[in-house]
């Protein structure tokens, strides 16, 4: 299936910026069955235990990934979203830094972890969140998106682990 023709381009989203935006294959359930179905496809074998995903975006593909891969999810969120104990991490933005939080006892040692988000572009926040699995003791066992910008330099965040997307722009 060619998801291409459900990414909306919305140019000049902020001044010079075009904002690829997910929400036309959200809406049709057949696109975002196969997302799903392509990110379950490639990470069956991968021995994971655990799916770890940013909010907001990230919650979309995580969640259902890990119902169809009958393994556990793990919110990774803003500071002073989740409930209980957490363990942060904060790290750059091209203006700025940013924080992730994560529950301590989210991931522990001996997981199989899985990263997943709707998009790699700079790969700041997937940097933050393999920081966070290791934190915990985890291990990282692959790193998967729906889209990845290719006209940016995501995957120097991601510490030489191996990653994979389901559609390259």
């Amino acid at each position: 299936m060619d998801l291409r023709k459900y990414i909306r381009d919305v140019l000049d989203f902020k001044p010079g910026i075009t904002f690829f935006d997910i929400t036309p294959l959200l809406s049709d359930p057949k696109a975002f069955g196969y997302a799903i179905d392509a990110l379950a496809e490639r990470y069956k074998d991968s021995g994971a235990n655990k799916i770890v995903a940013a909010e907001a975006r990230g919650f979309i593909f995580g969640a259902p990934l890990a119902y169809k891969m009958n393994i556990g999810f793990v919110p990774v969120r803003k500071p002073g979203k989740l409930p209980y104990k957490t363990t942060s991490v904060t790290y750059d933005l091209e203006y700025g830094t940013d924080t992730l939080c994560m529950h301590v006892d989210a991931v522990v040692p001996g997981d199989q972890v899985l990263i997943i988000d709707d998009l790699l572009a700079t790969g700041g926040t997937t940097g933050g969140m393999i920081q966070l699995v290791k934190q915990g003791g985890g291990d990282i066992a692959g790193i998967g998106f729906l889209l990845e910008l290719g006209f940016l330099d995501g995957p120097s965040k991601l510490e030489g682990i191996p990653h994979q997307c389901i559609l390259k722009l």
